[in-house]
C-alpha cells in the first residue's frame, strides 16, 4: 500500500468528558495523543499523520510530536453528540479542498496506544488484498457471550440471553466466537465515507489484536491500568516501535 493511496488521522476533540483533556493527557509522560502520532509516522504505507481537532492546545501538541494539523475542526463536529462519520467526513472533504485527495482514510483513534505497527498494517493489507472490501477493522476476542453469559432485561423484568439459539449450549467453549471492536485502527476508502452513512453499509472484514494491544481509554480506571502498563512495557523495552 503506498502511502500516497493512505492518509492517517487522529480525530482529538477537545471536550472528552470521561477523562477530561484525555487526548494530552500524559501518559507515562508523554500526552495521550503522541502514542497514536510514533505509531502512524513509524508505519511504512503511511507518510505522515493528520490530526482533526477543534482545540488549539491538542493542534499545538500534535505538531509537536509530528503531526499535521492543515485545517481545524468545526465545533458542531465535536460535541458530544457529535458523529464520529461526519468528522471522517470532514476530513476526506478538507484534504480534498487542499489538493491532497487520498483513498483510504486510516482513523488511529488516541484511546488505544498500546497498538503496534503491525496491527495498522494488517488493516491495510486486507484493503489491498480484497478491491471488494469498503473497511478493515480490528477486533479483539470478547470475554462475554451473548450466547452465552450475556442477559438483556425483558419489559417484564426477567433476564434473557441476548441470543437465543435452538442449542442449549452448556459450556462457553461451545458458543460461536464473539468479538469486541477495539479502536486501535480503522482503515476506510474514502468512496465510502462520501457515499455512505455509517461503516457497516460497506463490506467489513476485522484484523484479530491480542487484548494487551486492544486497551481502549474510556475512564480514569482505564487510564490507571494504561499506566500501570506503559511503565511495565518502558521497563521490560516491549515496544512495537
Amino acid at each position: 500500500m503506498s502511502a500516497k493511496h493512505a492518509q492517517a488521522f487522529v480525530f482529538a476533540r477537545g471536550g472528552s468528558k470521561g477523562v477530561p483533556r484525555k487526548n494530552i493527557k500524559p501518559l507515562n509522560g508523554k500526552p495521550l495523543i503522541a502514542y497514536s502520532i510514533d505509531c502512524a509516522l513509524a508505519c511504512p504505507s503511511l507518510g505522515n499523520i493528520v490530526v482533526s481537532t477543534d482545540d488549539d492546545e491538542i493542534a499545538e501538541v500534535s505538531r509537536r510530536y509530528g503531526a499535521e494539523v492543515p485545517f481545524m475542526r468545526p465545533a458542531t463536529l465535536a460535541g458530544d453528540s457529535a458523529s464520529e462519520w461526519h468528522a471522517w467526513r470532514h476530513a476526506v472533504e478538507e484534504m480534498d479542498k487542499l489538493g491532497r485527495p487520498f483513498d483510504i482514510l486510516v482513523s488511529l483513534p488516541t484511546t488505544s496506544p498500546f497498538r503496534a505497527v503491525e496491527d495498522v498494517e494488517a488493516c491495510l493489507k486486507l484493503l489491498e488484498q480484497d478491491p471488494g472490501t469498503d473497511v478493515a477493522i480490528t477486533v479483539r476476542k470478547a470475554e462475554r457471550s451473548p450466547y452465552f453469559n450475556m442477559v438483556q432485561i425483558s419489559p417484564e423484568g426477567n433476564a434473557e440471553i441476548v441470543c437465543k439459539s435452538r442449542e442449549a449450549f452448556q459450556r462457553r467453549q461451545d458458543v460461536p466466537d464473539v468479538f469486541d471492536i477495539t479502536t486501535v485502527a480503522y482503515a476506510v476508502r474514502t468512496a465510502l465515507i462520501k457515499e455512505a452513512d455509517g461503516l457497516f453499509q460497506g463490506k467489513v472484514r476485522a484484523v484479530e489484536v491480542p487484548a494487551e494491544r486492544a486497551l481502549d481509554i474510556d475512564t480514569p480506571y482505564d487510564f490507571l491500568i494504561a499506566e500501570l502498563l506503559a511503565g511495565h512495557l518502558e521497563k521490560s523495552g516491549d515496544r512495537k516501535w
